[in-house]
């Protein structure tokens, strides 16, 4: 089989491209940010002075960083969502953008317990001598220059979340992926779908790449 590239055939599918598209950039948007706020709120227990509040944590991140997404995935639609679900399972795509953010969370607190610890103890011990609770001095002192450095790693976690969406095409999920292989079903060509799914991710993760950089220079350490 040769390689022909038909682009009447993408102007035929282009809405089904476009749905793909905004899909991909709906699902990521909410389990980027979803992901980095409860990412920060593990984060914090893992360095939490009882083991109520670490050994959670680390159970947690431990599960989701050593199990395929892949199979978080399938476990989250097919069995964990039907089980309190009444044996019902939730939309593809809101199932799919739940295991994304739960996925992403536990990379996101180890981003977030090592940035903080990177912060010389110094900082605290002086935030707390001016009379900051340990609340207030996380919040206005360690957060925010710690954050700085921890914007190169959640940009780079981000742009992964964005690739690991195509896994979504495995129940279905609505996004770009699943467009393409529907598309493939219809066309029986793989040059046209698999191209542009190609093509896709590739100016979504350039896209996302800018804003990365566009970030580290405004609020990064230089």
């Amino acid at each position: 089989m040769g390689f022909h590239f038909r682009w009447e055939v993408i102007r035929d599918y282009w809405p089904l491209i476009l749905q793909g598209t905004l899909v991909t950039i709906e699902v990521t948007v909410i389990a980027v940010l979803a992901g980095t706020l409860l990412g920060l709120i593990l984060g914090l227990m893992r360095l939490g002075r009882g083991w109520w509040w670490r050994w959670p944590a680390l159970a947690y991140i431990t599960f989701f960083r050593g199990t395929p997404l892949f199979v978080q995935i399938l476990l989250l639609h097919f069995a964990v969502i039907p089980q309190f679900n009444g044996g019902r399972a939730l939309d593809a795509q809101i199932s799919g953008t739940i295991a994304l953010l739960l996925n992403s969370a536990a990379y996101v607190a180890e981003i977030f317990r090592a940035g903080i610890q990177s912060i010389d103890r110094g900082q605290m011990e002086a935030a707390r001598s001016l009379g900051l609770r340990v609340g207030q001095a996380m919040r206005y002192v360690i957060l925010p220059q710690a954050f700085r450095r921890m914007l190169p790693p959640l940009g780079n976690e981000a742009i992964a979340l964005l690739k690991d969406s195509s896994l979504l095409a495995v129940i279905a999920g609505g996004e770009i992926a699943t467009q393409m292989n529907l598309m493939f079903g219809r066309i029986l060509s793989p040059w046209e779908p698999f191209l542009t799914l190609a093509f896709v991710y590739l100016v979504l993760t350039l896209v996302l790449q800018q804003v990365v950089a566009y970030l580290e220079r405004r609020y990064g350490q230089g």
